[in-house]
C-alpha cells in the first residue's frame, strides 16, 4: 500500500497543474444506499442524481471504509483507512486520535482554495464545535439558520414539525423522572419509548414546503454560498451535506405520494446467512434505542413497509434538493470548470437479514454510492464495476485538480477509471467493521465475491492482525441475497486463498 501511495505522490508532484484550478462541488448524502435510478433501481425516482450520473461515472462496486457515519466520514475526508484514523465509534475525536490528520478541504485550503460548506459533512461527534475548523477558509454552516427555512417556519425541533412530538417528549421526561429511568438504562428506556410512540417516531409526512425541513434549508444555503464563491475569484471547494434518508424519515407529503405503500416489496431473505458467525449481524439497535414504537423481536411487515416507504420518499426529497444545487451551478456558468462528486457515507439494511440501519459487513450496509462528474474525464455517462473505496476520493480529486497527493493519503486515484471504465486500480475493495470490542471483521469485495475475515484483536490498541475467529464468503453471481456462507466449501478453496493473499498484500489480518 505504501509503495502505491508513494508512486501516486511522485506522479502528482510531476503533474502540471491546470492554468485555472477547477472548482469542486462535494455532495454528501447521509445513509444513502445505491437505491438510485442510475444504479439500476427501477422503482426509485431520482432524476437529478441520475442527470449528474449521465455526465460522469457511476461506481457500482464502491465500498465505504466502515458502515457507520463518523468512521466512514473521517476515513473519506482524510483518505486513510479506519485503522489509521482510529475513529471506530461515534465519540472519538478525529484529531485527538490522530494529531497528524490532514483532511481534504484542509489540504485544498493550503493550496489556495476557498473551502466552506453546509449541512453534514464530518460527523459532528468526531470533530470540534466548528465542524473541524482547520478544514475551512470560511465558516462552515452545519445547521444553517432560520433565514434559509421557508417563510413562517424555523428549524424543526428534533427534526419534526408535528406538535404531538414536542408534547410527548415533555410527558416522557416527566415519566422517566418519576420512575428514575435514565437513557443509559437501555431496557427500561426502550420500554418507556414504547409508551410514548410519538416521542421520536420513525416517520413524518406533512404538507409543508421543501425548506420547512433541514435539507431544503441546506440547499438554499448552498445556492447562496455558491453565488458568493463564484464572485470571489478563487477556486472553491463547496461541501453540501444532506441528512436524508437518515432516520427519522421526514419529508414533505408530495414525496411520499410518489410511492404506493401497498406495492412496496419487502426484502426476500430476512434471516442471517447459514453458517455465518452470530455476531456478524446486528439487532436493529439504532431503531430500538433511538426511536419510539419499535418493539423487541422481528419488525412487523406493516412497520417494514412504512420504513421502506419513508426511505424512498426521503431519497426523492433529497434528490430534489440536489437538483436545486446543480441548477445553480449551471445558472452561474460553472459546470465546465467544476468537478462534482456525490457520495453516500454507507449503505443501509432495509429488512435484508432481518435488519434495518447499517453496522455490518454485509452488502447492503457496505456498498455505497459514488459518482464523479469531471469536465476533463474522457469517458462520460458510464458505469463501472471496477472496485473502489472512499479513501480514493481524496487522491482522485487531487489528480483532477492537478495537485500532488499528500504522503498521508492511503487511497488510490480513480482517474484511470474515469477515463476508461474497464480499468482497475483495486483487485478488491476493502472495508472493516468492529464488533463487541473484541473482533474486527475485514471485508474484501471484488466484482463477484465478498470475503470477510473476523480477527480477534485489540483494534483500539493499534493491532492490525490476530488469530482468525471466523470467516465468510458470498458468491453474488449465484447467491445475491447472501443466504449461505461458503467460506468452508471445498469448491471455493481457491477463492478464499486469493482473498487471503490480498489481505496479506495489504498488510492486515495475517495471523492464522
Amino acid at each position: 500500500m505504501k509503495r502505491f501511495v508513494l508512486l501516486m505522490a511522485v506522479a502528482g508532484l510531476t503533474a502540471s497543474a491546470p492554468a485555472t484550478k477547477p472548482n469542486i462541488l462535494f455532495i454528501a448524502v447521509d445513509d444513502l444506499k445505491p437505491m438510485l435510478g442510475c444504479y439500476g433501481d427501477a422503482e426509485i425516482l431520482s432524476p437529478n442524481i441520475d442527470r449528474l450520473a449521465a455526465r460522469g461515472t457511476v461506481f457500482l462496486n464502491n465500498a465505504c471504509q466502515q458502515s457507520v457515519c463518523g468512521p466512514s466520514r473521517a476515513s473519506l475526508m482524510t483518505g486513510t483507512y479506519t485503522d489509521t484514523t482510529k475513529v471506530f465509534d461515534l465519540k472519538t475525536l478525529m484529531r485527538e486520535a490522530n494529531p497528524d490528520t490532514l483532511t481534504l478541504p484542509e489540504y485544498l485550503r493550503k493550496q489556495g482554495y476557498e473551502t466552506t460548506g453546509t449541512g453534514k459533512i464530518f460527523d459532528p461527534r468526531s470533530v470540534d464545535d466548528q465542524f473541524d475548523a482547520a478544514s475551512w477558509s470560511q465558516p462552515f454552516l452545519q445547521n444553517g439558520s432560520d433565514e434559509y427555512f421557508a417563510k413562517g417556519y424555523e428549524k424543526p425541533k428534533g427534526g419534526f414539525h408535528n406538535p404531538v412530538v414536542a408534547k410527548q417528549n415533555k410527558e416522557l421526561k416527566a415519566f422517566m423522572k418519576k420512575e428514575g429511568i435514565k437513557k443509559s438504562d437501555e431496557d427500561a428506556y426502550v420500554d418507556a419509548l414504547l409508551k410514548y410512540p410519538m416521542v421520536k417516531p420513525l416517520t413524518e409526512c406533512l404538507e409543508v414546503p421543501d425548506d420547512a425541513y433541514d435539507d431544503g434549508a441546506f440547499a438554499n444555503c448552498a445556492v447562496q454560498q455558491m453565488e458568493r464563491l463564484a464572485r470571489g475569484g478563487k477556486p472553491f471547494f463547496l461541501a453540501v451535506g444532506f441528512k436524508k434518508p437518515h432516520l427519522p424519515f421526514v419529508a414533505p407529503k408530495k414525496y411520499w405520494d410518489l410511492y404506493d405503500r401497498s406495492e412496496i416489496k419487502l426484502a426476500p431473505f430476512q434471516e442471517m446467512p447459514k453458517g455465518a458467525p452470530e455476531y456478524a449481524g446486528q439487532d436493529c439497535w439504532e431503531l430500538r434505542g433511538s426511536y419510539s414504537g419499535v418493539a423487541p423481536g422481528p419488525i412487523p411487515e406493516a412497520q417494514q413497509r412504512e420504513m421502506i416507504h419513508g426511505y424512498r420518499a426521503c431519497v426523492s426529497y433529497t434528490d430534489a434538493q440536489i437538483g436545486k444545487v446543480l441548477d445553480q451551478l449551471a445558472a452561474l456558468g460553472l459546470e465546465n470548470n467544476t468537478i462534482v462528486v456525490l457520495w453516500g457515507d454507507h449503505g443501509w439494511h432495509l429488512g435484508d437479514h432481518g435488519m434495518f440501519c447499517k453496522h455490518t459487513n454485509y452488502e447492503q450496509a457496505v456498498r455505497s454510492p459514488l459518482i464523479f462528474a469531471a469536465p476533463q474525464q474522457k469517458a462520460k455517462g458510464t458505469r463501472t464495476e471496477s472496485p473502489s473505496e472512499f479513501v480514493d476520493v481524496f487522491p482522485t480529486l487531487c489528480e483532477l485538480a492537478g495537485l500532488p497527493v499528500p504522503g498521508s493519503v492511503e487511497g488510490l486515484s480513480l482517474v484511470p477509471v474515469l477515463d476508461d471504465p474497464a480499468a482497475m486500480v483495486h483487485e478488491a475493495a476493502l472495508e472493516q467493521y468492529p464488533r463487541n470490542s473484541r473482533f474486527m471483521g475485514y471485508s474484501l469485495r471484488d466484482k463477484r465475491y465478498r470475503y470477510v475475515k473476523w480477527v480477534k484483536m485489540d483494534y483500539y490498541g493499534g493491532e492490525r492482525s490476530g488469530p482468525m475467529d471466523a470467516n465468510e464468503l458470498y458468491d453474488y453471481e449465484k447467491d445475491p441475497n447472501e443466504t449461505v456462507n461458503l467460506a468452508g466449501d471445498p469448491g471455493y478453496k481457491d477463492v478464499v486463498a486469493n482473498f487471503e493473499r490480498i489481505l496479506k498484500k495489504r498488510g492486515i489480518a495475517q495471523e492464522q
